[in-house]
């Protein structure tokens, strides 16, 4: 997993609505006032990415019903990243995206750009209300802004219930508008990298193709879901989504390695291609059960496929217990599995001719993740509770094709291990 795959999803917008709804009973039964959620996330892959997210998600309940969130969130991350160029058994030299200066990879090792830095802050507001007493409409906003990447968006959503408020029907819109601004300007699609073989590091003679300033991508997603109670102690929750974006899809930071068809060694690289179009379906089921104990029990599944050829699936499982009347646990395993997109190559051979698209990025091949890990929570009182997660991710990646000469000798898609802490502070006013 790339943390920076999470960052850029409006996907999230529809999926805070919908995740409301198996909580639409509590919610109910809250009292009007203000309810504050902080928290700060602490992210650590080994030897590569560090983050770290604080945010603030503040709710209002009116006396009418409705609710008003506003969230507020801001990354920063530091440390390393895979540039997408193969490893070799020959030193390497790269420069930065802004063409100031570079960096080295020993031989042996995973190309990472060691100056990685982003911060990004977002925001978002929404407000849901009762058009009846049978029907809620929910209308939101969402900005984020980074140094090479800005989004604004909006959502809508209208849920309706039935069968004596046991079913909820929910129908769900949101658009997003992305400029993309990289530091260097945008690359030339497959255009080469020279870097003055046999001169050393000395990236100020490098001949850099680059074509302009910005580039632009739209999401538009739908989704439609229905919301059942089972009996007194199961919700059960089915969505499907459809996701189309157009525009600049391919990442202006990442690389292919061009290696010569018999020893496998870099002889030049090429920025990497994507389509400029994407076409996403999911479908998603959830359950939450109660035990006669009053422990809870969350299960959840999600199949996704795509035109890129990417097929994923997610099974995420939750178990929360008391274990005295103020202090709690929560266990959570989640399993992720994904194939690659049709275009993911680790490198391309010398004298072939070029693909229509290719690209190495890591988040495009085939890789299974596994995250286990526990939270803690004590409750201060029954207006405020404090909680602390701690989780653990375990990536480990699949070759695709046959490996060229030196690249039998290494792992071509080496694992990922991350550390995740979260500590958060619930207060109602």
């Amino acid at each position: 997993m790339q943390l920076m795959s999470n960052k850029r999803k409006i996907t999230g917008l529809l999926a805070t609505a919908t995740c409301s709804l198996l909580n639409q009973n509590a919610v109910a039964q809250e009292i009007p006032g203000w309810y504050v959620d902080t928290a700060v996330l602490g992210y650590t892959e080994k030897d590569r990415v560090d983050a770290v997210e604080p945010v603030i998600n503040a709710t209002r309940i009116f006396d009418d019903g409705a609710k008003l969130n506003v969230k507020f969130v801001l990354d920063s991350l530091t440390g390393a990243s895979p540039n997408g160029a193969t490893i070799s058994d020959q030193i390497q030299t790269f420069t930065r995206p802004s063409g100031r200066g570079g960096y080295v990879t020993p031989a042996g090792e995973l190309p990472l750009d060691d100056t990685f830095k982003d911060t990004r802050s977002a925001l978002s507001a929404n407000y849901e209300f009762s058009l009846n007493r049978l029907t809620r409409l929910s209308a939101g906003l969402a900005f984020s802004d980074e140094y090479d990447f800005t989004s604004i968006g909006f959502n809508s959503s209208v849920a309706r219930d039935f069968n004596n408020k046991n079913t909820t029907l929910l129908l769900g819109f949101a658009y997003e508008s992305d400029t993309i601004t990289p530091e260097g300007g945008i690359p030339v699609r497959f255009g080469s990298v020279r870097l003055n073989p046999g001169r050393g590091p000395k990236w100020e003679d490098e001949e850099r193709e680059r074509e302009g300033g910005d580039e632009d991508k739209t999401v538009t997603d739908f989704l439609v879901g229905v919301t059942q109670v089972i009996n007194q102690r199961m919700l059960m929750q089915l969505n499907y989504s459809f996701s189309s974006s157009d525009g600049y899809h391919t990442d202006p930071f990442k690389v292919l390695s061009v290696v010569d068809r018999t020893s496998g060694r870099p002889l030049d690289y090429l920025y990497e291609n994507r389509p400029d179009s994407r076409e996403k379906q999911s479908i998603y089921w959830k359950t939450k059960y109660s035990l006669i104990n009053g422990n809870v029990l969350d299960l959840s599944y999600r199949y996704l496929w795509d035109d890129w050829d990417i097929v994923s699936h997610t099974v995420d499982a939750r178990y929360l217990f008391d274990l005295t009347d103020r202090l709690y646990l929560e266990p959570h395993v989640r399993y992720y599995t994904q194939q690659e997109a049709e275009f993911f190559s680790h490198s391309l051979r010398s004298g072939d001719a070029l693909p229509q698209y290719a690209s190495a990025d890591y988040r495009l091949g085939a890789f299974d993740g596994l995250t286990y890990g526990t939270k803690l929570g004590y409750r201060l009182s029954n207006r405020s509770e404090v909680s602390m997660r701690l989780e653990f991710y375990d990536q480990r990646g699949d070759t695709v094709g046959t490996p060229i000469g030196i690249q039998n000798n290494y792992d071509l898609f080496p694992n990922l291990d991350a550390t995740i802490f979260q500590l958060s502070y619930s207060i109602r006013f």
